[in-house]
């Protein structure tokens, strides 16, 4: 757990972690160079965040649910927005429980569950309380899957934000590494992975550039 506290101007966007487990340079591409594109993945969860946002608070027995609630946490340096979080009563008390709302269906990492737990570590400095677990809906299968705050998860989420306060501090942009995620990535026309990665067609055609400049003669051995 880190004891630092994060200065308001040096606030992070809360979805960078999740940009950040998927890829480290997306992640860059978003927070250090400002790009953004769309494409039919992030069209389809923008929508369903936008039906999430045009309610803004309701209660059913003993829940109370409010939607597009603001966050911040000075600890961890992040600012950002749960889609909804979700108050049970528990005696003459609130508790809270947040949900996050994802378009496609349970993915293979952490990001989700990660960006679910920043969520709840600012609602518990906010609030002043312990929250034990929360739920990522998927619009695809349209299922919730229950996510308990434990320590590993509490730690990779803690990791991840210092992570990406260092890498946004850095103002480096790593390099691309092709792999099957990019081709549901958004940035993939801006980050060109294939023609740009240091495998790629255009490293190997610059490498071959620098490989004959080595062959070259030197003029000054010329003279």
């Amino acid at each position: 757990m880190t004891n630092t506290t994060y200065n308001e101007d040096d606030l992070i966007q809360l979805s960078a972690l999740q940009h950040m487990i998927f890829c480290k340079r997306q992640c860059a591409l978003i927070h250090i160079e400002q790009l953004w594109s769309e494409n039919q993945f992030t069209a389809e969860g923008r929508i369903l965040h936008d039906k999430v946002d045009t309610a803004r608070q309701e209660k059913r027995g003993d829940i109370r649910t409010e939607y597009g609630v603001p966050l911040r946490s000075l600890r961890l340096g992040l600012v950002g927005k749960a889609d909804v979080v979700e108050f049970h009563r528990q005696g003459n008390r609130w508790h809270p429980f947040p949900v996050e709302y994802k378009r496609g269906k349970p993915k293979g990492d952490n990001c989700d569950r990660v960006q679910l737990c920043a969520q709840a570590i600012c609602l518990e400095e906010m609030l002043n309380c312990s929250i034990t677990s929360g739920a990522l809906f998927y619009g695809t299968i349209r299922r919730r899957e229950d996510v308990a705050f434990d320590t590993a998860l509490r730690t990779e989420t803690e990791k991840t934000a210092k992570n990406v306060h260092e890498l946004i501090k850095s103002g480096i942009t790593p390099k691309p590494e092709y792999s099957k995620k990019c081709k549901g990535c958004s940035l993939l026309e801006l980050c060109m992975p294939k023609a740009c990665g240091t495998t790629g067609k255009a490293g190997k055609y610059l490498s071959g550039i620098i490989n004959q400049s080595d062959a070259l003669p030197d003029p000054a051995s010329e003279e």
